[in-house]
């Protein structure tokens, strides 16, 4: 398997799930701008959206979409609990927090990275984004995670939205439970070697 991933953006999450699994898989960087990878390859090509992530798996198919890639890897390592299993009300539990994360958080911060974007309409998305966070905080109290007791894959997602703020001034310090929880997956062996993948962390 090979991962597209962008460092920092959201393919940092299957980044980190793919370490969480132990399966083997290789990396290359996408610029983003220039739709180009690292060796060249015209990244439309892999994926027509020109985002990331994409997992490019052995058999030839490409995955695209964090949510729907997360899962993926988590159902081919069952036993790892990365997510709970098909068809019980757990996993759809999962997708409701990974549905949450994608519409709500993820795609709010999507004004604050764009230069173009009015004053008006980030102040608007913070303001949004600070009632979001305060649901997230609400839910957490009493959790390590967001499913209960086991790490999932709707967590490395969260983790990484919440590390955007410190590049777009968005504060969680209002809610020490997500600072705590932010802290207690960024320990994570995994965490720490996609971050040091990505050139995040020394």
């Amino acid at each position: 398997m090979k991962l597209y991933y962008s460092p920092g953006a959201c393919s940092l999450s299957p980044h980190i799930v793919l370490h969480e699994s132990g399966l083997a898989f290789s990396t290359e960087r996408v610029d983003l701008k220039t739709k180009q990878t690292e060796m060249g390859a015209d990244f439309l090509q892999i994926n027509p959206s020109g985002y990331v992530p994409a997992l490019q798996l052995d058999g030839g198919e490409t995955l695209t979409e964090g949510p729907a890639v997360v899962q993926w890897i988590a159902d081919q390592v069952p036993a790892k609990k990365l997510a709970p299993a098909n068809g019980t009300l757990e996993r759809v539990r999962l997708q409701e927090w990974l549905n949450f994360i994608a519409t709500e958080l993820h795609k709010s911060h999507s004004p604050l990275f764009n230069p173009a974007a009015p004053e008006e309409w980030k102040t608007a998305m913070r303001e949004l984004l600070a009632r979001r966070f305060a649901t997230v905080a609400q839910k957490l109290e009493g959790r390590d995670f967001l499913l209960g007791s086991d790490f999932s894959v709707a967590d490395a997602y969260l983790f990484v939205v919440l590390s955007w703020g410190r590049w777009v001034k968005v504060d969680i310090t209002p809610w020490p439970v997500l600072v705590a929880y932010q802290a207690r997956i960024a320990q994570r062996p995994a965490v720490q070697a996609a971050l040091k993948a990505e050139g995040l962390i020394k």
